[in-house]
């Protein structure tokens, strides 16, 4: 048996043909769908990247009990698991935060691994000389976000190595993966991920796919949007969600290339495919930006999930049970056939893909310091902090690294010993006080009827389904082991 995982970085479901998008020039995703179950309604569980992709692993939530960080010495990671099991894993990405400070234990649990470089800033190309940049909406250079700027600059470096498609890391990344299957398609138990950063901001790409949305613009260069409250004009606004679509339809591209070669070599009757995302990304819905800051909106949270299974050959249907990252490592444990280690969350989806077979009543999701979120696939219940400083709120880690950095000599001078959780391997961990920039206060805790107002233009007041929202958070989260002070941080 082989599988391949496709995985895209800020992929928005409400973009695709699959899922009712009539504008965006996708049909390679439309033929996805018609070769797959597609779910609709899988969730995010942990936000962001790596925390998401820390879910991928370990098939457990990550963000009740810490921020964006490495896989800690006590997690479980599927890929690892499948290796000591004679399943030989690869990872082609593109995706640089594997290589940075909050990221480094991930790519070296595959088998092997490729990387290329230049995706977001991404510190590859030194030059001493500052580059040239044109007129922009949304200048990093300048204002609040201080820790953008030398990215900023070094992407606008990159940009200069990367005219033609071929450059790009994505096509890189693809070849990659498409130079694996061709060379070990004969070969027995593999599995392989292709894991691209794009459609992740900066949404830049090549002029054949913005030609495909053509429109009159006549402002500054705009294809990066800032983490804030949108403050550009609509023109701009229109302007960006089409940079964003062009990017879209070069991921089609490319994902087409995969469904080529399964059909080339009739991988179909042997091969697990999957193609997903993290999360997704706001355009100036809700009067956003981007994500991490604001509620996780089913925008951001809602997220695309196509999965071929071989062994019962279901496709061109859909699903709507509640599935989740989690949920995938899983499921590739299952289908080589290898036992799940205990701590692992997440339910094998072969029964699901098979029979159509129930999954769960609600799932989880959010982010370190962020509202706890819960959803029956009806209702979302985003439960905000009870106390206007976020507090009490702790960081459990024994790799004390933020994304791009190590935490601090002062961050590190108020550490306690805490006793280890239930996945911890009897572990104990450091418990140090967090320190992060979002709070929930200010949205306070909101629940929304999706089926009434699937756009979340109106949060509801309803004492019974709140109660039973409750009920399904507290559950999940004692399921999760969540630490003490989480229910006291949001007043339950």
């Amino acid at each position: 048996m082989k599988a391949i995982l496709v995985m895209f970085d800020t992929l928005n479901r409400r973009m695709l043909p699959p899922y009712g998008c009539d504008w965006v020039h996708a049909p390679n995703f439309a033929r996805l769908a018609e070769r797959t179950v597609t779910f609709d309604n899988c969730y995010v569980g942990s936000m962001p990247c790596m925390p998401a992709r820390r879910e991928l692993h370990t098939g457990r939530y990550n963000f009740l009990h810490r921020s964006w960080g490495p896989l800690e010495p006590f997690d479980d990671s599927m890929p690892e698991i499948l290796d000591r099991h004679g399943v030989y894993t690869h990872l082609s990405t593109d995706h640089q935060h594997y290589f940075e400070d909050g990221g480094a234990t991930y790519h070296q649990r595959y088998t092997t691994w490729n990387f290329e470089r230049g995706q977001e800033g991404d510190h590859w190309i030194g030059q001493v000389r500052d580059p040239e940049i044109p007129p922009v909406v949304a200048d990093r250079r300048h204002g609040g976000e201080t820790r953008f700027k030398s990215t900023w600059r070094q992407d606008w470096i990159n940009r200069a190595f990367m005219r033609r498609e071929e450059d790009q890391p994505q096509p890189r990344t693809f070849a990659n993966g498409l130079d694996f299957i061709r060379r070990n398609h004969q070969e027995d138990n593999w599995f392989l991920q292709i894991e691209t950063f794009d459609p992740h901001e900066p949404f830049f790409t090549q002029q054949q796919y913005k030609d495909l949305y053509p429109h009159e613009y006549h402002g500054r260069h705009f294809d990066w949007p800032p983490y804030r409250q949108v403050q550009e004009t609509p023109e701009e606004v229109a302007h960006l969600r089409y940079e964003y679509a062009a990017l879209v339809s070069m991921c089609d591209t490319y994902l087409g290339k995969v469904l080529d070669l399964m059909d080339e070599l009739n991988l179909w009757d042997d091969t697990m495919l999957i193609v997903c995302t993290d999360h997704g990304f706001l355009l100036g819905e809700h009067d956003w930006w981007a994500k991490v800051v604001q509620p996780f909106y089913q925008e951001v949270a809602h997220t695309p999930l196509f999965i071929w299974d071989p062994r019962s050959r279901r496709r061109n249907v859909r699903c709507g049970h509640l599935v989740q990252m989690i949920d995938l490592p899983a499921t590739l444990l299952e289908f080589f056939g290898v036992e799940r280690p205990p701590d692992m969350q997440g339910i094998p989806l072969r029964e699901t893909l098979a029979h159509d077979a129930p999954t769960r009543e609600a799932v989880l999701f959010g982010i370190h310091g962020g509202h706890v979120n819960v959803t029956d696939g009806r209702y979302v219940y985003m439960r905000a902090c009870a106390r206007p400083d976020n507090t009490p709120l702790y960081e459990y880690t024994l790799m004390p690294t933020h994304m791009r950095a190590r935490f601090s000599v002062e961050e590190l001078q108020e550490i306690e010993i805490a006793p280890p959780f239930s996945f911890t391997k009897g572990c104990p961990v450091m418990k140090i006080p967090a320190r992060t920039p979002r709070n929930p206060f200010p949205f306070g805790t909101m629940l929304f009827d999706l089926q009434e107002d699937p756009g979340q233009t109106e949060p509801i007041q309803d004492p019974a389904v709140e109660e039973r929202m409750i009920q399904h958070l507290v559950r999940l989260m004692q399921e999760n082991d969540a630490p003490a002070e989480q229910f006291a941080r949001l007043g339950l």
